[in-house]
């Protein structure tokens, strides 16, 4: 069974178990993906991240979703590329495995992922989708606990590059 599916379309708009914030360190709200959760998810959303105090890049962190369909809002940090000499690779790949765990900690079945740090953060598409599909399929190999996992993509570029690497 293919437990990995791809969607087009805004993320704050899904309804599973949680959603992941491609978040800054501050957790206090951005830019792209993460201005829009927070957006959608109302003011109620950035008092609980106050008190949270941040998080580092490849970690995450858990909240309620409030106002947006998704119960939860898993927010991680991906890495600001700067040419993959500074273990970028490996903190793209942590930021989606720390999403992950946390899910699977409190027994979440449905998560939805964005392209974290393809947007200001300027993490090469090819690549970070390829990070991001291959940690996904390694973590399910040894775990059932997931019902889906979803790549939501927002634009073409990103959909055409994800449904070429999910097809291989």
């Amino acid at each position: 069974m293919n437990r990995i599916e791809l969607y087009q379309g805004d993320i704050t708009e899904m309804h599973v178990d949680a959603i992941v914030n491609a978040a800054n360190k501050s957790l206090l709200g951005g830019g792209g993906v993460d201005g829009a959760i927070h957006r959608v998810a109302g003011p109620k959303l950035l008092e609980e991240c106050k008190k949270l105090k941040g998080c580092e890049t490849g970690q995450a962190k858990l909240t309620l979703g409030y106002r947006l369909p998704a119960r939860f809002v898993i927010h991680t940090v991906g890495p600001v590329w700067h040419g993959g000499e500074i273990d970028e690779k490996e903190q793209l790949a942590s930021a989606y495995h720390s999403s992950l765990k946390i899910a699977k900690e409190h027994h979440l079945k449905t998560l939805a992922f964005p392209n974290i740090s393809t947007g200001v953060y300027a993490f090469p598409k090819q690549l970070a989708a390829q990070i991001a599909i291959d940690t996904v399929r390694d973590f399910l190999k040894d775990d059932d606990s997931f019902e889906e996992i979803t790549f939501c993509v927002y634009d073409d570029e990103n959909y055409e590059i994800y449904e070429k690497l999910l097809s291989s």
